[in-house]
């Protein structure tokens, strides 16, 4: 016993993935319709004058300044150069008086924290 034929359906144009390029599909096998992109017509490295319909005056954009770089440290070198327990510099964490950066399940501390933090804990002895 066989299966009954399908009818052939017409190609219908399907919408390209994210990624992909379009698919065209044209009623006739194995030929492609004539599709030019309007930025085809330039060649590479060249930008279209002002007034071309293909650019649309829009703002230009600006890089934002770089920024200082700034390294983290862990919280057994965080215990090590204020000279306390790994559990002291839990506790500051999870109490606010000490700025960290979850990572996973670790801890990182800014360095500029750690300076801030024992900056503002001086006290002074008559």
């Amino acid at each position: 016993m066989s299966l009954p034929q399908r009818s052939a359906a017409p190609a219908l144009a399907r919408p390209a993935g994210y990624g992909q390029r379009p698919v065209h599909r044209s009623a006739v096998p194995g030929v492609r319709p004539a599709v030019q992109h309007p930025m085809a017509a330039r060649p590479m490295g060249m930008r279209p004058e002002a007034g071309h319909p293909t650019m649309a005056a829009g703002p230009v954009v600006q890089r934002p300044a770089p920024r200082a770089a700034v390294s983290f440290l862990t919280v057994t070198e965080v215990a090590a150069i204020m000279r306390v327990s790994k559990m002291t510099v839990y506790r500051l964490v999870h109490g606010g008086e000490l700025s960290a950066v979850r990572v996973g399940r670790s801890f990182r501390v800014p360095e500029p924290a750690v300076r801030e933090y024992l900056a503002g804990a001086r006290t002074d002895v008559a």
